[in-house]
């Protein structure tokens, strides 16, 4: 018995000797041993290993302006956009002075100002490196305002009246660089700069009535040059993508003639959102911005009346990709301060060309 016992521990220590070096080889090479098995004809296949997605979860084109995603190296990319705003604003001033809370002696003027704004714009990125891109976006502007204005005075008498502008040309042309400052993740940081020029209608040179002080003919553009840099943050978390950037945009002063040393004083943007792919073509992302416009100065000193604007606005957007080269981008802006745009809705249709 004991020497069948020992033949027995010798065959078994035998054989793991000769299954030891296939097992060593299965390991360095196991799509020569576990993708086919004996007699069949299918060719060797990887087993355990996800494929590399090719495509982001998110398409980038979801993202909002200030979170995009980086332009490929030698890659053209022309965006033609249509942005439609709205907003309204109801002043009311009173002249005069209180006998008791509810008797006002004197005039109370209640102004109601409707603007409209619709702006077609053409836009290219190209990519420079694989790790910066320029894009050019060239605006063109319409136009409209209207404002009545009830005042009624102390015989009780009320006086209406509406007054109605509009204005359409080339817009503020802008050119911008962004560089990608890390190649690898899990989070991408980007530093960017945007330049403003002035080559709308300059608001100091439109016709203006004499009478109600209002513009006859509205204007295109700021009449002011800006310099705009920017850092934005982009963290993928499948099948999200969370983004956030700040940003500050210098207004150069000028001289106008007849009005003096300008300054219409500086911004500060802050934006942060989410991107969520539905499925392999869809997805939709929710966000927020915040502009902080500064008082404007002239010759050094804030002009009357003017004061700190606060812009909030919330932001949904959905995209749906056509294609491996063309996708189709709706978004709505909520104005959720008195200075924001009521609403503001944007088209656009990025494509590789």
């Amino acid at each position: 018995m004991s020497r069948l016992v020992r033949s027995l521990s010798l065959l078994f220590a035998f054989a793991v000797l000769l299954a030891a070096p296939s097992q060593a080889i299965s390991e360095d090479r196991p799509a020569a041993s576990e993708g086919k098995a004996a007699g069949s004809p299918l060719p060797a296949q990887p087993v355990g290993v996800k494929p590399r997605d090719e495509k982001p979860a998110v398409d980038s084109a979801a993202l909002f302006e200030q979170g995009g995603a980086l332009t490929p190296r030698g890659q053209l990319v022309f965006e033609p956009s249509f942005q439609y705003s709205h907003s309204s604003t109801n002043l009311v001033s009173v002249v005069g002075y209180t006998i008791i809370p509810s008797i006002t002696v004197g005039l109370i003027n209640i102004k109601n100002v409707e603007s409209n704004t619709l702006v077609g714009s053409l836009g290219l990125r190209y990519g420079l490196t694989s790790r910066l891109e320029g894009e050019v976006k060239v605006p063109y502007v319409y136009r409209t305002e209207s404002t009545s204005t009830d005042s009624a005075g102390t015989g009780g008498q009320n006086v209406t009246s509406v007054f109605s502008a509009d204005g359409n040309d080339l817009g503020d042309v802008e050119f911008g660089l962004r560089y990608q400052l890390n190649r690898v993740g899990p989070s991408y940081w980007l530093l960017g700069l945007r330049v403003k020029s002035n080559t709308g209608k300059d608001p100091f040179q439109m016709p203006v009535d004499p009478v109600t002080g209002f513009y006859t003919e509205l204007p295109t553009g700021s009449g002011f040059w800006g310099i705009q840099p920017g850092l934005t943050l982009i963290v993928p978390s499948d099948p999200a993508v969370f983004f956030g950037s700040v940003s500050y945009m210098f207004n150069i002063p000028r001289n106008i003639s007849g009005v003096g040393d300008v300054d219409p004083g500086d911004i500060i943007d802050a934006n942060f959102g989410l991107g969520f792919a539905l499925n392999d073509k869809t997805s939709i992302s929710l966000g927020y911005d915040h502009s902080i416009v500064g008082r404007v100065k002239r010759d050094e000193s804030y002009l009357p009346g003017t004061m700190v604007t606060q812009l909030g606005t919330l932001l949904i957007g959905f995209s749906f990709r056509a294609s491996e080269s063309m996708s189709y981008v709706f978004s709505l802006g909520a104005g959720l301060t008195q200075a924001a745009p009521d609403v503001q809705l944007t088209i656009k249709v990025p494509f590789t060309l």
